[in-house]
């Protein structure tokens, strides 16, 4: 499966930015030295670059007549984030926030449980986010071709948009109400964080709103994706009156 989502070589890549293709990120071997074409094509787009080892260009392509540069193709076109936020405002639902999150395995877990549920949409951050690759699209069980995605290069700026048109912005982290004793204001954005940091300092900061799991046995701490089940089912029961 994976070759679908690969292409490399510099003209290729060059092509497949000219035609609007959409890229998760072009990474490039650490001694390779790109066109300026490339590079500003790239910029245009905003496709991340991303200094790698050669044998881990060789790897991702499958061949070592790469040209030190393999792009990711992206196997979903994203939203417009602006196009999003009107999107959830006016369906008076809510939307996801994947703050950093880079296991694609939780990524592809928790898309699929928030189509499951209900959501209106997702939100990646550009950096330091896992792609929306074949691993994704596997764990989603395809529900990433339902659910609209945007990728966004400021968490603050999105959030601060959607609060101006009268969401609400909900974190899942600790030392927040219990998730089950709150009553969960919409339109909304649900924010869960990365795996080892939690949701981010500026993000928290700009809450409405902090919800909590409660735990009641000896590990204090749940994998993302399955917090993200236990959040959302309880979002999804008011929002649905279920």
């Amino acid at each position: 499966m994976e070759d679908k989502f690969v292409i490399w070589g510099r003209n290729p890549v060059i092509e497949a930015l000219r035609s609007g293709k959409e890229l998760e990120k072009i990474m490039v071997a650490h001694d390779s030295h790109l066109p300026k074409e490339l590079v500003k094509l790239a910029e245009k787009r905003k496709v991340k670059i991303q200094r790698v080892p050669r044998k881990k260009i060789e790897e991702t392509a499958g061949t070592k007549k790469t040209q030190g540069v393999v792009a990711l193709l992206s196997p979903v076109s994203y939203w417009d984030p602006d196009a999003l936020i009107e999107h959830i405002i006016e369906k008076n639902g809510f939307g996801v926030i994947l703050d950093h999150i880079t296991d694609p395995q939780n990524v592809g877990n928790i898309i699929r449980t928030a189509e499951v549920l209900g959501s209106s949409g997702i939100i990646v951050p550009r950096e330091r986010s896992s792609p929306i690759n074949e691993v994704v699209v596997k764990a989603s069980t395809g529900a990433v071709f339902y659910l609209p995605i945007a990728k966004v290069g400021n968490i603050r700026q999105f959030i601060d948009k959607f609060k101006k048109r009268g969401g609400w912005v909900i974190s899942v982290e600790k030392g927040g109400k219990p998730i089950h004793k709150v009553s969960f204001p919409f339109p909304a954005l649900i924010v869960l964080g990365s795996e080892g940091k939690g949701v981010s300092k500026t993000v928290l900061e700009n809450s409405d709103m902090i919800v909590s799991i409660p735990m009641f046995g000896k590990i204090t701490s749940l994998n993302v994706s399955a917090a993200a089940a236990i959040s959302l089912w309880e979002v999804s029961k008011q929002k649905f009156e279920i």
